[in-house]
């Protein structure tokens, strides 16, 4: 395992042994004077906020996996969301666009200190933007033309065409302000210095980071010292962190094991709704999936109320479409959530010229309806539906193989054209506004997480008319138009949508809880005294 530590080292010159004997009496006379206040600095149970959660990191690169470290308050964004959604204030207190949608500017905040003592200005943000703008992140869905300093606490951000979701694209963690120390000369961050409510501790990847908390933040300063991340791959391993108190905050646990904590009078569980949704991405360039009357057919065959019930544990869970209702915009009123018709499935696709064969399974000039399905082991649940999805095809006359492999493989088989389908979860709520992953998943053939060998013209118009839209009329429509046309034509099939389920000990106050997954709050807590 590597470590990575902040903690300053202090390097001496041949010649210098008299200042080092004088500050070693210094240093000792002061260790001893404040020897309490020296402990209160090391990390302990009793000044430190365990947070338990499934995902791995191995990056401190923002781009990569930021998500995490604007969780643990480490880095922050231009701008912010709130639990509703609306864009707010950030390391930006001021924002406009000019009547053309092309301009922006930005007025940044005051008093801002990164981690390493400098101070936030123009140059800084422009130069966290364009590192940002040159790797994998949010940036790439507009055009961007030019990012400048405009004055010391000003910035501008020309677009070559509009973008509506522009906005919401800056409070991705992909875009977060770092000091310029925090960069190689290529770009690369290999020690990070923020501007959140506590910096880094130490690093140890892929399974553990500890932050500490920073005195000079702009905002509400934390009053916990100390807090760490710890992943916990199974859900097994994190229902006993919480039993146990190994962990004060464990994240993303299994509804079939809440009842486990029950009994107890330590802990808290939270539920909250969150815009995630677990569905099937098929493979629509496939001789089996190609008809959009055999994707309906799969999708009948899906029981998803038995589903959410017996296996998620979350009864009323399920759904037909790919949103929740909290994305008003893009919830389609009426839908029948478990559409769930088998012998209407069988009639299809015997339509279709399927017929079951003496084994049972269903044949078409000689070939059997086998098709594998890809999941990952990172969100236990997919393992768990993608079984019992095959059980249910089975009625069907379905042979679904379910390969259980790392998430990674779902993009690749996209990439190259093997994957034939997945089930995945996809969280919708990296922004404040959706469009930017519907256009990249759903648009022009689709993307690694959303559709695959689909081709919808209307979707396609929607959506190059949707980034360039300004009226809220127009974009409502236009944004049900797409809904609808992924509902009818199932490129996709949702099965359930995703509560947040949380277990908080009793020493903790003030948990909140952020259905964007963007903070975690910590700078808001406090232990119990």
């Amino acid at each position: 395992m590597t470590e990575i530590s902040y903690k300053p080292k202090n390097k001496f010159k041949r010649g210098a042994l008299l200042v080092v004997l004088v500050l070693a009496v210094v240093v000792t006379a002061v260790m001893f004077k404040d020897s309490k206040k020296s402990e209160s600095l090391t990390p302990s149970k009793a000044n430190t906020l365990s947070i338990s959660g499934p995902w791995e990191m191995t990056s401190l690169d923002p781009s990569k996996q930021g998500y995490i470290l604007t969780r643990m308050q480490v880095i922050e964004t231009l701008l912010n969301v709130d639990e509703r959604g609306a864009i707010t204030a950030g390391l930006a207190t001021q924002w406009q666009v000019s009547e053309d949608g092309l301009n922006w500017q930005f007025t940044l905040r005051d008093g801002v200190t990164f981690h390493d003592g400098s101070s936030l200005d123009a140059n800084v943000a422009v130069h966290s933007l364009k590192v940002a703008q040159s790797k994998h992140g949010t940036l790439s869905k507009a055009e961007v033309v030019n990012i400048s300093a405009l004055s010391d606490n000003q910035i501008g951000i020309e677009l070559a065409k509009p973008y509506v979701a522009f906005a919401a694209l800056l409070t991705n963690y992909s875009n977060a302000i770092l000091a310029e120390k925090s960069y190689q000369e290529d770009g690369a961050v290999l020690e990070l210095y923020g501007s959140g409510p506590y910096q880094m501790e130490s690093f140890s990847p892929p399974h553990k980071l500890t932050v500490r908390k920073f005195d000079e933040y702009w905002g509400e300063k934390a009053q916990i010292s100390f807090a760490t991340y710890l992943t916990g791959h199974r859900a097994e391993s994190r229902i006993l962190q919480a039993k146990s108190g190994e962990a004060d905050i464990v994240f993303t646990l299994d509804p079939a094991m809440l009842s486990q904590l029950e009994s107890s009078t330590e802990l808290a569980v939270h539920s909250n709704l969150i815009p995630r949704t677990m569905f099937v991405k098929l493979n629509a360039g496939h001789p089996f999936l190609s008809d959009v009357k055999a994707r309906q057919a799969l999708s009948m065959a899906l029981d998803r109320a038995a589903i959410s019930k017996n296996v998620l544990g979350a009864e009323g869970s399920e759904t037909a479409q790919l949103m929740p209702s909290s994305m008003s915009q893009w919830f389609i009123e009426g839908v029948d959530n478990n559409p769930y018709n088998l012998e209407q499935a069988q009639q299809i696709l015997s339509g279709l010229g399927w017929q079951k064969g003496t084994s049972g399974l269903l044949e078409r000039d000689g070939k059997p309806f086998k098709i594998t399905m890809m999941t990952y082991a990172d969100r236990p649940e997919l393992a768990t539906v993608a079984t019992a999805i095959q059980a249910q095809w089975a009625k069907l006359g379905v042979d679904l193989k379910v390969d259980v492999t790392n998430s990674s493989m779902i993009p690749a088989g996209h990439t190259d054209g093997s994957l034939e389908m997945a089930l995945i979860a996809r969280n919708f709520g990296f922004s404040a506004d959706p469009l930017p992953i519907i256009s990249s998943d759903f648009a022009n053939g689709g993307g690694d997480w959303g559709t695959m060998n689909w081709v919808n013209p209307q979707v396609d118009t929607a959506i190059a008319e949707l980034l360039n839209s300004s009226q809220a009329e127009q974009s409502f429509a236009l944004s049900q138009e797409v809904a609808q046309e992924i509902y009818q034509d199932t490129p996709v099939l949702p099965i359930s949508s995703y509560s947040q389920h949380t277990s908080v000990n009793a020493r903790v106050k003030n948990f909140k809880f952020d259905p964007f997954e963007r903070d975690y709050f910590i700078n808001q807590m406090y232990f119990e005294q």
